[in-house]
């Protein structure tokens, strides 16, 4: 993760285009996110729903990214 000027995070690793779990494109907002079963994995909104949720358990369940005019991730929760 890159921090911004303005204190913004980004994706700094490649940019993501399939779910772990499903193999669905991504579209405008993905997870890296722990599963349900430990294994942590780059996760579409429908995949992540069953897994732990980045606040139910407290931090470091995972983060939510979503994707900016200029194509890069957005750091938006966790």
């Amino acid at each position: 993760m890159s921090d911004n000027q303005d204190g913004r995070r980004f994706w700094m690793g490649g940019s993501p285009t399939r779910c772990d779990a499903c193999e669905a494109a991504l579209r405008g907002v993905f997870y890296d996110a722990a599963t349900r079963f430990g294994a942590w994995g780059i996760l579409c909104p429908t995949c992540h729903v069953f897994g732990p949720g980045l606040g139910r358990t407290g931090s470091g369940r995972g983060q939510k990214y979503e994707r900016q005019d200029d194509g890069r991730w957005l750091k938006t929760e966790g």
